[in-house]
């Protein structure tokens, strides 16, 4: 166990440095939040038509748009439709929907079922895929099956991620029927088997293109700590070159891959939209589309606060993280940065 010294020296880090900047970190996360909010609003706004037509008819009389605009409350000014909403979210109510009256917060708990499993297995196996690749291109750069990783992860990046869907679907799905082609159990997570078998072919799609851009930044990073002077130092002090990558070169080369891994996993969230819509899945993506397509602007608005509250977070733990991993952050954190 650590002994009393070593429980002083952590606790003056966390409450002298760590503190100052979590409070700092805090206040940036709650202005990033708000000023989302209000672009989200204003750029809806923004839009041509008013969000009363969801609930109207073509033919349509006065009375009925006047009903329905009352309903929707655009007939407030827009200073006291963005105060009720603000309103709303501050107790946690993201509102009800202008076209089936059910409340959104439920609506998307219900479709996060889907989006969240879907993304968390892709930034898994990315993750594990392009470790993988990104080290093995680098420590073998010099064999024919490091050049060849090195040109998957170059190629990977071109590729769009709705293509990669449909060769897959052909595959493994029309060809060899070893996969559905797309579609989520009535039943959600009744039956997690069943649930998994429909998330196989989204999760590899999307695993296969985030692992070649992710394992670019690996390879980068794994060959600046190859090339460092403390990797041969710790070599020339008897280490051998897997122990001396592992204790010395492992938590110098993720500081830079952290931040890249918060904006891939924010990436792979907001990329639902795609790869859902190529496999039928009814997550947030579908939502969205849907909600757009019916000008149903309390679905549009909670899809896109729940998006960005995710992506924000995401930052957010990315750089906590960066400075408990990086003693050189932790002695700046008390600084200008």
């Amino acid at each position: 166990m650590p002994g009393p010294r070593a429980l002083a020296s952590t606790r003056s880090f966390v409450v002298n440095r760590m503190l100052p900047y979590l409070l700092r970190r805090t206040a940036f996360l709650v202005v990033s939040l708000v000023v989302a909010m209000v672009a989200i609003f204003v750029l809806l706004r923004l839009l041509p038509g008013d969000p009363a037509n969801a609930l109207l008819s073509i033919d349509a009389t006065p009375e009925q748009i006047a009903a329905a605009r009352a309903q929707v409350g655009s007939d407030q000014p827009l200073p006291q439709q963005f105060a009720a909403w603000a309103g709303q979210l501050l107790q946690g109510d993201l509102g009800d929907s202008y076209i089936s009256s059910r409340p959104v917060g439920a609506e998307i708990g219900l479709r996060f079922g889907v989006t969240l499993p879907l993304t968390l297995l892709s930034f898994g196996l990315a993750l594990v895929l392009s470790l993988v690749i990104g080290i093995t291109a680098a420590v073998k750069a010099d064999r024919w099956y490091g050049v060849v990783l090195s040109g998957f992860s170059q190629l990977g990046v071109a590729v769009p991620v709705f293509w990669v869907g449909v060769i897959l679907v052909w595959i493994f799905a029309l060809q060899m029927g070893l996969l559905p082609s797309g579609g989520f159990p009535r039943d959600d997570w009744e039956d997690p088997a069943d649930a998994l078998r429909s998330l196989a072919l989204p999760v590899i799609t999307i695993a296969i293109v985030m692992s070649a851009s992710l394992s670019r930044y690996v390879r980068s990073a794994t060959l600046d700590v190859l090339g460092s002077d403390y990797l041969r130092t710790a070599r020339a002090g008897g280490s051998g070159f897997t122990e001396a990558l592992l204790r010395h070169g492992v938590r110098n080369g993720s500081v830079p891959v952290i931040a890249i891994l918060g904006i891939e996993l924010s990436t792979t969230l907001l990329g639902a939209v795609v790869v859902e819509s190529v496999f039928t899945l009814s997550g947030l993506g579908s939502m969205l589309l849907t909600a757009i397509q019916q000008h149903d602007y309390a679905n549009i608005q909670g899809v896109l606060i729940v998006s960005t509250l995710f992506v924000l977070f995401v930052g957010f733990a990315a750089d906590i993280v960066q400075r408990l991993v990086d003693p050189r952050l932790r002695t700046s954190v008390s600084g200008n940065r």
